[in-house]
């Protein structure tokens, strides 16, 4: 695969075994490029992002542009007369004048069974949706957002506790295999583009911090969903003698209590909160303002619960 050449194009973690595996697998990733450093963690570190880190070990040049909409950015990507560009949550919509460079097109990795979740946080969305099944796309990217023709699927099931962190994993590594797969297939000719269906488009727009909070009326198979939905980011979070408190991680149960949304119950060293539907449901790691994450039987030794509610 050494006289396939691809311009690798990715940001975070995700990205990640993709490009580990184009490489292992012989592939002439010529330029890797990604975001620009970043500020990260209460001290503003400037950090490079996880992929740039991987490049530099691989021994691969990265270019990190601010814009790819500048004549420098299209002449320094054209210059390497890729035969693909891979794309694999790099964090910006590519422009025409990019999209038209490679021989063979841009091929994109996106974590969702498109039409379905386009956008920016399809892992996410699929768990907070209640998603039983979600997978990794590889399509053949065009102007629009995630709207390119279809060229592999794989699916996978949702674990009923999975959280959105655990499903990001899965993803990954998937993402890393199936990219392998789809280039190949692109070359010897076994696998071709097909158009989204127009039914079924649905959106994932970016998270942000008030996506977080808990609305106790809501039945306990929909809390458990946005907690594990938006864990390890954005956490979703609640008050309690008015401090802020994230929940990391739950689990559903078949108790059902009278009482109103968002009271406590404890019994010996577990904590389960009455959800809108009168189910309770078990919270098994939480972080208290101020505090470290804990289990909740370390949060019980420390906080008086007794007639306590959620969001009060």
């Amino acid at each position: 695969m050494k006289d396939v050449r691809i311009v690798f194009m990715g940001t975070p973690d995700f990205a990640v075994p993709a490009l580990k595996r184009l490489y292992d697998e012989g592939f002439n990733v010529t330029l890797v490029v990604t975001q620009p450093d970043k500020p990260k963690g209460r001290k503003r570190i400037i950090t490079p992002p996880p992929v740039k880190e991987l490049a530099l070990q691989l021994g691969l040049e990265v270019y990190q542009p601010h814009s790819l909409k500048t004549d420098e950015a299209v002449e320094k990507i054209s210059a390497e007369k890729p035969d693909f560009i891979v794309v694999a949550a790099y964090g910006k919509i590519l422009p025409k004048s990019v999209l038209d460079i490679p021989k063979h097109g841009c091929v994109n990795i996106h974590a969702s069974l498109l039409p379905r979740f386009r956008g920016a946080s399809p892992i996410q969305q699929a768990i907070l949706s209640g998603d039983k099944e979600t997978g990794i796309t590889t399509m053949l990217m065009d102007e629009g957002l995630d709207t390119g023709d279809i060229l592999e699927v794989v699916k996978v099931e949702i674990g009923e506790n999975e959280t959105a962190g655990e499903l990001f994993d899965r993803l990954s590594s998937l993402g890393g295999d199936i990219i392998v797969s789809t280039l190949k297939g692109i070359l010897n000719g076994t696998v071709k583009p097909t158009p989204q269906p127009e039914e079924g488009v649905t959106y994932a727009p970016q998270l942000t911090r008030e996506d977080g909070i808990i609305d106790w009326s809501m039945p306990a198979e929909a809390v458990h969903n946005k907690i594990r939905g938006l864990s390890p980011w954005p956490v979703a979070e609640s008050s309690l003698a008015g401090k802020r408190i994230k929940i990391y991680s739950s689990l559903k149960t078949d108790i059902k209590k009278d009482g109103k949304g968002g009271q406590i119950f404890a019994e010996k060293d577990r904590l389960f909160v009455r959800c809108g539907d009168g189910q309770l449901l078990e919270i098994v790691t939480l972080q208290p303002d101020g505090s470290k994450v804990m289990p909740a039987a370390d949060f019980l030794r420390g906080y008086q619960v007794k007639e306590a509610v959620f969001g009060e």
